[in-house]
């Protein structure tokens, strides 16, 4: 059995059509959405609605951590614009891309920057879309939690540390445990890049410990210090910035 795992799309369509090949299944780990491209300030939702210099100057204040200003910025660029309504079209313009692109099976959950109010809409039948859920797939139990926690950057699915920890409970004891986002360990949730902390789960670290999975999943980190490592019995792999790599990890059993 071969399962190709990808996160953090970003808007790669391109690869995304060949990210099943010579796979039994694909596994996505979700942000799917661009918003803005961290490398390429041209591309994403951001400078298509208010231009290339103003990306320039917000990633800029993110990446000192001004996160004030940036909401400033923010709030100056949206005013008399209709946020939700812009962004729901420009969102759904990459999802009908994006879903039209994934082979059949796909097993798919929620990044931090993701609509999932959307998702169903788009995902064809060869799609399942899974939070707080478990599958099987070829003979093992893959668990999935979507979604980001709470932070500054205030991304569309972030959501509070309890009802995250919920989701976790509610899987039980899995095999494989997808996240988008990491458990909390220094060296997975730190980006090497971007030189912070990311938000990772103590539920994950903790369901990881108690229930021990043969792996743990995940994206999230773009350039993380560890990208593998064990914790007790768990594999825990972040499984790679699809966005730029364009290649899918694999697991094989």
């Amino acid at each position: 059995m071969r399962v190709h795992v990808v996160s953090d799309v970003h808007g790669n369509a391109k690869d995304l059509a060949r990210a099943g090949d010579g796979a039994d299944a694909l596994v996505c780990l979700g942000d799917l959405v661009l918003f803005l491209d961290y490398a390429d300030h041209s591309r994403g939702i951001f400078p298509e609605l208010f231009g290339t210099e103003n990306a320039d100057l917000i990633v800029e204040l993110r990446t000192a951590r001004r996160f004030e200003e940036a909401r400033e910025l923010g709030r100056r660029l949206w005013a008399g614009v209709d946020r939700a309504a812009a962004t729901e079209a420009a969102v759904r313009g990459q999802y009908a891309e994006l879903f039209a692109a994934f082979p059949t099976p796909t097993y798919a959950t929620y990044g931090n920057v993701d609509m999932p109010q959307l998702w169903r809409e788009y995902a064809g039948p060869g799609t399942t879309v899974l939070d707080g859920e478990r599958v099987e797939i070829g003979g093992r139990v893959f668990g999935f939690v979507g979604g980001g926690l709470r932070t500054p950057m205030r991304t569309p699915y972030e959501i509070d540390d309890e009802e995250y920890a919920a989701k976790v409970e509610a899987l039980g004891e899995v095999d494989v445990l997808c996240s988008h986002i990491p458990p909390e360990v220094p060296e997975l949730v730190y980006d090497t890049v971007a030189r912070r902390f990311e938000r990772g789960s103590r539920a994950l670290l903790e369901a990881i410990r108690k229930t021990r999975p043969r792996y743990a999943l995940f994206g999230h980190v773009h350039q993380p210090q560890a990208q593998r490592m064990r914790v007790g019995a768990t594999e825990c792999v972040n499984v790679g910035h699809f966005a730029s790599t364009g290649r899918p990890w694999a697991l094989e059993w």
